[in-house]
């Protein structure tokens, strides 16, 4: 329960954010309601598009790995229009369906000419099932009869590199995310489930600094992911310090941080409205051809990002003497602060920094998918997931969790059905802790 003293001044913080968000609107060139027009984008960047939809790569190519261009492709799914394409020279098309679910992606084999010409596909149609945000490869391998380069079982090398190093993606951008919530947890106890709406924080703030206010991207990202701390350090100094003062318990903060979590998710509803939204930038590349995968030029670099800042965190919490300090308050907060460490000081730097990571991890979320108020709910259980399974408070084990997690989730759907992928992942992680159940990284330590 909020005290006396504290409530005023979790109240007030809370209803001034209202306010910042409710006036975002109104700021020149900001603001993007469901049933408002589109801000125009900044020069020279190319126009956002409010079209919903999911992405199937496809890329056709022979036995000898030459690929196809000029092969027409169509892909088709219950209840929706038809979607068709031209491989381009490198062999590659993508066909933008409007949703999630099962399609079936069929080659033109008429369409096919020059040394390609009579050859035929190992199968013809292909059953994809379409996961949001992933680039969804089907892969035709032609052959003069149909089957000489297909793998046993019908599922080829190139999808299942495809699919790992789409996991590979997914999986930096939970461990951002995963690792400042496994330290938050760590230093404080608490089982924060508003952490989802900081990822989508950076998400929005990225897309009203660029579309909105014409920022470029390369500029809004930093900016959002600055954002992001301060909101960090507003969550702490107003709301989580004033609540440990009090000797607030952990389950009635934990509640608190639901009750935090609706009320943000509604107010980005609010100002960001329902809809799909895009970054003015990077939108519609294609994808470069890396032999048996092939990723966008933004996706590489997302992976980079995303893999620098970690090993720099990596770094900072084993060499630097606020990561000591910060590991020391996650052993043993009275220890630590008996040893002369100010524990109030980490616990704020932690929740500066993972807000900011979480930030981050919601921007390359919004580059790899699109913008949506509620983007950051839909992975917060696998990023609880990457913790859990890492090892609770561990940082190291949620990267490795997130990785996990992130492969596996693109991988299984090679033999389920990608609406159970999230489920496959959660069965994976109850049967790892049955076995240990302290996690992969994490110490096994006595109760009572």
């Amino acid at each position: 329960m909020l005290t006396t003293l504290a409530a005023p001044r979790a109240l007030l913080a809370l209803v001034a954010l209202a306010l910042l968000l409710a006036l975002a609107p109104a700021l020149p060139g900001g603001g993007a309601r469901a049933d408002a027009a589109t801000p125009a984008p900044s020069p020279g960047a190319s126009a956002p598009t409010d079209v919903e939809g999911e992405t199937i790569t496809v890329r056709v190519r022979t036995a000898d790995r030459e690929d196809v261009p000029g092969a027409e492709v169509t892909a088709t799914g219950a209840g929706v229009d038809p979607v068709s394409g031209t491989t381009d020279d490198g062999g590659a098309v993508e066909l933008v369906v409007p949703g999630t679910g099962t399609y079936e992606v069929t080659l033109d084999v008429d369409s096919l000419t020059g040394p390609a010409a009579g050859l035929l596909p190992r199968e013809n149609p292909v059953q994809r099932s379409v996961a949001s945000g992933s680039a969804n490869p089907v892969i035709f391998q032609l052959s003069e009869d149909g089957g000489a380069s297909a793998s046993a079982g019908g599922v080829s090398a190139g999808q299942v590199a495809q699919l790992v190093a789409n996991g590979l993606r997914y999986g930096l951008i939970i461990a951002l995310a995963a690792i400042g919530l496994s330290l938050v947890f760590g230093t404080t106890g608490l089982t924060n489930f508003a952490h989802g709406e900081l990822i989508t924080f950076g998400a929005i703030a990225t897309y009203f600094l660029n579309v909105g206010a014409g920022v470029p991207f390369l500029l809004a990202a930093p900016l959002a992911v600055v954002l992001g701390g301060v909101a960090g350090y507003a969550n702490d100094r107003l709301l989580w310090r004033p609540l440990r003062r009090r000797g607030t318990g952990l389950v009635a903060m934990m509640i608190v941080s639901i009750g935090l979590a609706l009320l943000l998710r509604y107010l980005f509803l609010y100002v960001f409205g329902g809809s799909t939204q895009t970054y003015a930038e990077y939108q519609g590349q294609r994808g470069l051809d890396l032999g048996l995968f092939t990723l966008r030029p933004i996706d590489l670099i997302s992976m980079a990002v995303a893999a620098v800042v970690l090993v720099a965190v990596g770094l900072v919490l084993v060499r630097t003497r606020l990561g000591k300090a910060t590991r020391a308050v996650s052993d043993n907060p009275a220890l630590a602060a008996a040893s002369g460490i100010d524990v109030n000081r980490v616990i704020l730097v932690v929740w500066v920094a993972g807000a900011a990571l979480a930030a981050l991890s919601g921007v390359l979320l919004g580059l790899a998918q699109q913008v949506q108020y509620q983007m950051g709910f839909q992975i917060l259980l696998l990023v609880f997931a990457a913790v859990t399974l890492g090892g609770l408070g561990t940082a190291f084990g949620a990267m490795v969790g997130a990785l996990f997690i992130g492969v596996f989730l693109e991988v299984s759907t090679l033999v389920i059905p990608t609406e159970l992928r999230n489920v496959g992942a959660l069965l994976v992680l109850i049967l790892v802790l049955l076995v240990r159940p302290q996690g992969i990284l994490g110490r096994a330590s006595r109760i009572g």
